[in-house]
C-alpha cells in the first residue's frame, strides 16, 4: 500500500490563503481576536510554569513557540495551543524524578510519538475514549492542582516537602495534606490576597468578557504587593522571592546534564505525554467543531501537537497541546482562522521582550488564585455528578480513573485508562454482536432485513438436517464460546451447519481462528459448514487467510437462495 502524506497531513492554514478564503475583514477579526487571547494567555502561562516548577520565562517559550507551532501546523481552524493546567502533575514528576532536562527529552519523545500517531492514522481511535475516562482524569487532575497551591494560597511559609516525612503513606498526595496541616500556619495576609484575586477571577466577567478576570487579578496583586512593600515592613512572597531560578532566566535544553542510561524510563512518562496531549487537543478541536459547524483533520493535527513538542524543548519549552478555554476565548471574539493563534503568539513574544523583568513582582498568592479558578473550571464537577448516575462499568472506570490520577501517579492513571478503554470498547462491541440458530423450518428468500420482515416476501424451507446460524454484528474475539453454547440446541442429526453473515460487516484475523476451528470441529462431527451472505469485504479477508480454500469456495455464497439449495444437495446423499 503506498503511502500518501497528503491524505494524513493537512493543515488548515496551508489552505487558508486560496483565492476568495482569507480578506482584510477576516483578517481584522483574528487580530483583534489574536490580541485578546495573547493577553488571556499571558497569566496562565505564567502560573503554569511557575506551579510545575520552572522559571516563568519557559511558560511564555512554550506559550509562543508551541502556540505558533500549533497554529501553523494543525488540523483545526482555532485550536489554541500552549501550556495547559493539565500538564503540571506530570511536569513535576518528571523533574523530581529525572531533572529539568529529562523533562525536555521526554518532551521530544512524546512529540514523536504524536507524530506518529497522526502519520499511522490515529486520530480517530482518541474519539473513542469513553467520556468517564476522560471527565475521570481531567476531575483528578484538577484536584491535585488544586492541592499543590494550598501552600501559596494560604501563605503556609513551607518549603518542599521531606522525602522521608511519613515515608510509609504510599500517596504523596495524602502526604501532602498531612504536610499542610501538621506543618504549616497561615498567613492572614498572603490569605487575604489570594481570595482577593480569586474574587476577581470569579466575577470580572460580569464586567467585561473581552478582558479576562486573571490579567485584572494579576494587575491588582502587583499593585497591592509593591503598596504593602513600600509602606510596611510586610512582604508578599513573589516570583522573585518564590522562584528562586527565576533570577538565572530561563532554562535551556542542555544534553551533557542528562544521564542517556535513564532514557528508557522516559518512554512511559513520554507516553503519558502524548496521550494526554492527544486526548486534551483533539477533545477541544471537538468542542470547537460544535460551536462553529466547520470539522478539524485529527491526524493532521496530532502532527501538528508532535512537530510543536520536538521542537519547543529546544528552546526550554515545556509540553504543550490545545487549550479549550483559550480556543472558545478566541471563537467568542471573532477568530476565524488559524492566524488568530499566529497573532496570539506574537502579543506574547512582544510581552516576552519588552515586559519580562516585571514578572518577578507578581505575588505567588495570584499566582495560586489563578490556579484555583482553573482547576474549578477543570472538575467538571457538574458533569461528574452527573455520570454518576450511570451505569455501573461507567461509574467503576470514573471513579478508578479518577481516584488513580488523585491518589497514585497521573502516569499509572493514563495507563490503566488506556486498557479500561480498550475493554469497555471491546466489551461493548461484543453486545452488539449476536448468534443465533433459526428456530422455523422456514428462512424469507433475501437478505433485506426489512423485506424478511415482510407478510408477502417469498420463504423458503429449511430441509432436514440442516441448521441455520445467523450473526448479527462484527465476527471477531468472544464469539466461540456462543457457538459452543448454541450447538445441539436444533432436535434431529445434523449434516449441514449454515452460517449466515449478511451482518457481519468485518472479520479480524481472531475472528478468521475462531471460524477455522469452528469448521474443522464441524468437520469432525461429519457435519459440513456453508457460509451465506459473505460480503466482498469479509470474504477478501477469509481468502488472504486462506480459509476459502478450507471450507470450499463450493460452500461459500453472498445469498441465502444458492446456500439453502446447496445444503439441500448435501443433506440428501
Amino acid at each position: 500500500m503506498k503511502f500518501n502524506m497528503k491524505e494524513v497531513f493537512q493543515p488548515k492554514l496551508f489552505g487558508l490563503f486560496k483565492k476568495g478564503q482569507y480578506d482584510k475583514a477576516s483578517f481584522a477579526s483574528d487580530l483583534m481576536a489574536g490580541l485578546i487571547v495573547g493577553i488571556i494567555a499571558l497569566p496562565l502561562a505564567i502560573a503554569f510554569a511557575t506551579a510545575s516548577g520552572v522559571p516563568p520565562q519557559n511558560g511564555l517559550i512554550t506559550a509562543i513557540i508551541a502556540g505558533f507551532l500549533i497554529s501553523f501546523f494543525g488540523g483545526s481552524d482555532f485550536l489554541i495551543g500552549g501550556p495547559t493546567g493539565a500538564f503540571i502533575v506530570i511536569i513535576t514528576g518528571i523533574i523530581s524524578g529525572y531533572g529539568f532536562q529529562g523533562l525536555l527529552i521526554a518532551t521530544i519523545m512524546a512529540g514523536i510519538f504524536l507524530v506518529l500517531m497522526g502519520v499511522f492514522k490515529m486520530g480517530a481511535i482518541f474519539k473513542y475514549i469513553p467520556y468517564p475516562i476522560v471527565v475521570g482524569f481531567t476531575s483528578g487532575i484538577a484536584l491535585t492542582i488544586f492541592s499543590t497551591q494550598m501552600n501559596n494560597f494560604f501563605g503556609l511559609g513551607l518549603g518542599e516537602m521531606p522525602e522521608e516525612f511519613y515515608s510509609g503513606v504510599p500517596s504523596e498526595f495524602i502526604r501532602k495534606w498531612i504536610f499542610y496541616f501538621s506543618e504549616g500556619s497561615i498567613d492572614w495576609r498572603e490569605m487575604l490576597l489570594s481570595f482577593g484575586c480569586l474574587f476577581i477571577c470569579f466575577s470580572w466577567k460580569r464586567v467585561t468578557k473581552k478582558v479576562p478576570g486573571s490579567l485584572i487579578a494579576l494587575i491588582f496583586a502587583v499593585v497591592v504587593s509593591l503598596l504593602v512593600g513600600n509602606y510596611t515592613d510586610f512582604q508578599f512572597a513573589t516570583i522573585g522571592s518564590g522562584v528562586s531560578s527565576s533570577s538565572e532566566g530561563a532554562w535551556g535544553l542542555n544534553l551533557s546534564e542528562f544521564e542517556f542510561s535513564k532514557l528508557p524510563d522516559l518512554l512511559s512518562p513520554a507516553f503519558t505525554i502524548a496521550i494526554l496531549c492527544a486526548v486534551e487537543s483533539l477533545l477541544a478541536a471537538m468542542v470547537a467543531d460544535g460551536a462553529t459547524g466547520k470539522r478539524h483533520h485529527a491526524n493532521t493535527e496530532l502532527i501538528g501537537q508532535g512537530v510543536a513538542n520536538i521542537v519547543t524543548p529546544l528552546f526550554g519549552g515545556i509540553p504543550a497541546t490545545g487549550a479549550l478555554a483559550r480556543t472558545m476565548a478566541s471563537i467568542n471574539n471573532g477568530g476565524k482562522s488559524p492566524v488568530t493563534g499566529l497573532v496570539h503568539a506574537v502579543v506574547l513574544l512582544l510581552i516576552f521582550l519588552f515586559l519580562m523583568p516585571y514578572v518577578s513582582y507578581v505575588p505567588m498568592a495570584c499566582l495560586a488564585a489563578i490556579l484555583v479558578q482553573v482547576a474549578y473550571n477543570m472538575s467538571e464537577w457538574r458533569t461528574f455528578k452527573y455520570l454518576l448516575r450511570g451505569d455501573k462499568s461507567d461509574v467503576a472506570v470514573l471513579l478508578i480513573t479518577f481516584f488513580l490520577t488523585v491518589i497514585f501517579d497521573l502516569t499509572i492513571a493514563i495507563e490503566v485508562g488506556v486498557v479500561l478503554a480498550i475493554v469497555l470498547f471491546v466489551r461493548r462491541v461484543m453486545q452488539t454482536t449476536h448468534v443465533n440458530v433459526m428456530q422455523s423450518d422456514t428462512i424469507a428468500a433475501t437478505e433485506d432485513p426489512e423485506k424478511a420482515s415482510m407478510e408477502d416476501t417469498d420463504r423458503l424451507t429449511i430441509p432436514d438436517g440442516v441448521e441455520v446460524y445467523e450473526i448479527d454484528g462484527p465476527f471477531f474475539f468472544g464469539l466461540a464460546s456462543r457457538f459452543e453454547e448454541l450447538e445441539g440446541t436444533k432436535s434431529g442429526s445434523v449434516k449441514v451447519r449454515i452460517i449466515r453473515m449478511r451482518r457481519v460487516p468485518f472479520i479480524d484475523s481472531t475472528g478468521v481462528n475462531n471460524l477455522r476451528n469452528l469448521c474443522e470441529r464441524t468437520r469432525k462431527r461429519g457435519v459440513t459448514v456453508i457460509l451465506s451472505g459473505v460480503t466482498d469485504k469479509v470474504y477478501e479477508t477469509l481468502k488472504k487467510f486462506g480459509v476459502d480454500k478450507e471450507i470450499g469456495n463450493e460452500n461459500i455464497f453472498p445469498h441465502i437462495v444458492p446456500a439453502l439449495e446447496r445444503a439441500n444437495e448435501l443433506a440428501g446423499k
